[in-house]
């Protein structure tokens, strides 16, 4: 009963589950998109070529990214000051329900042989039920609020770690089950089907089993109640600007490098097929691994700025060697590059959590991911166009732009980590 009572005070089986239907839903969306794009032809020619098919591909994800990205932004910020006023789960059920919605607008896709841009209503859909920056500001809220300051890094890390897991499981499975189909069910219908069974699950557990965990006290609350917290926030303010600036130029290349990196992977010379595309995205997850263990390592003996250094200096390696693959063994050696790629992202929401009192963390973390929804709508055409103009002569490039960018956002945090030093070293000398 003791470990029935802890379990469903845990968000990790709805995260664990919710990404098991997020894979198989990507895998199967991917190579929808790529069949239905099979036949698109250029303006100026009747006959499909490789660049008609990946420009009809990368503008259908620009269009579906962009929606994904700009209609959620008003419901996210609802849902966040509903969570903030001690309605923690419904900024979890609800877009739980966006995402259920969604699926089955996939679904209806492959079975009724539906125009793929049917899926821009699904996205609507789930963009108006708070989409993943309302679910996932919801997930770390809950976190912030059951774990203590010294332990929030490593607590957020955890829980990205059971994301990956998840996505690595899930991708290496959706490959396979999407071939799978009979005279009956179309090529895709069991593993969408799937992830609509998974969601549902998802909303049910959240809906009837999972209780609010107890809240972890923090030594920021308690000085609050000593009238301590706004001097430490007034003085703190140049800060979490600065870490909002680094984590939106991070987001910026990240999210502009992966988006292209779905198409990249149709394109020749690598042209994968649905198995292949299953193993790539699982190589993605990995990295969810990888960077959870670097942070049991190395937050040992280094910093939290230093640790979202070490991730962006991986990350732009990575993805600047993605720019010249042109085998499939090389796609895996420049993942292999990204090993600490997913650290900087947890560990600054996790500074940011540090900033400001409990009742306000879900608002400042929504705000976080608001604010690359809002880049997004600049980055994700800017990113698209540039690639299609570059195709011909070096499709790469904006892998290599994503490095650049990845550099430029170490500059922020690091700025963050020499005042943080200038202030641990006066406060040292007052106590002397």
């Amino acid at each position: 009963m003791l470990l029935l009572g802890t379990l469903r005070e845990r968000i990790e089986p709805v995260v664990l589950c919710a990404q098991i239907a997020s894979a198989f839903f990507d895998t199967s969306l991917q190579m929808v998109v790529k069949n239905r794009c099979a036949n698109a032809t250029d303006p100026r020619s009747s006959t499909p070529t490789e660049d008609s098919r990946q420009k009809a591909m990368s503008n259908f994800y620009m269009t579906y990214n962009m929606l994904s990205k700009f209609v959620p932004i008003i419901p996210a910020i609802v849902l966040a000051k509903v969570g903030d006023r001690g309605y923690r789960k419904i900024p979890i059920m609800i877009p739980l329900v966006g995402y259920l919605l969604s699926r089955v607008g996939l679904l209806l896709v492959i079975m009724m042989e539906l125009p793929i841009e049917t899926m821009f209503g699904g996205v609507v859909l789930h963009g108006l039920c708070g989409g993943f920056c309302s679910y996932w500001a919801g997930v770390m809220a809950l976190v912030s609020l059951s774990s203590t300051e010294d332990g929030r890094a490593v607590q957020m890390m955890r829980i990205e770690l059971v994301y990956g897991v998840a996505g690595l499981l899930g991708s290496l499975a959706s490959g396979h089950l999407f071939q799978l189909y009979s005279l009956n069910f179309k090529q895709g219908t069991l593993l969408v089907g799937l992830s609509v069974g998974l969601y549902l699950i998802c909303l049910l557990y959240t809906t009837f089993i999972f209780h609010m965990p107890q809240t972890a006290p923090s030594m920021q609350e308690r000085n609050e109640s000593d009238g301590i917290i706004s001097g430490r926030y007034s003085r703190n303010l140049l800060n979490i600007i600065l870490m909002f600036a680094s984590g939106i130029l991070y987001d910026m290349a990240v999210g502009g490098g992966m988006e292209i990196l779905v198409t990249f992977e149709m394109k020749e010379p690598l042209n994968w097929n649905a198995t292949q595309v299953g193993y790539g995205n699982a190589a993605g997850f990995m990295v969810f691994l990888t960077s959870f263990l670097g942070v049991m390592v190395m937050s040992r003996w280094v910093s939290d700025v230093s640790l979202i250094i070490i991730g962006m200096v991986s990350f732009a390696a990575g993805i600047y060697f993605m720019a010249f693959v042109t085998a499939t063994y090389m796609f895996y050696l420049a993942r292999a590059l990204t090993l600490f790629a997913l650290i900087p992202m947890p560990t600054i929401r996790a500074l940011l959590s540090k900033q400001v009192n409990g009742s306000s963390y879900g608002i400042t973390l929504i705000s976080l991911q608001l604010s690359f929804k809002i880049a997004s709508l600049a980055y994700t055409p800017i990113y698209t166009k540039v690639y299609q103009a570059t195709l011909d002569w070096f499709p790469g490039f904006v892998f290599t732009l994503s490095s650049i960018i990845t550099v430029l956002a170490t500059v922020p945090v690091s700025i963050v980590g020499c005042r943080s030093g200038r202030a641990d070293g006066y406060e040292k000398i007052l106590g002397d």
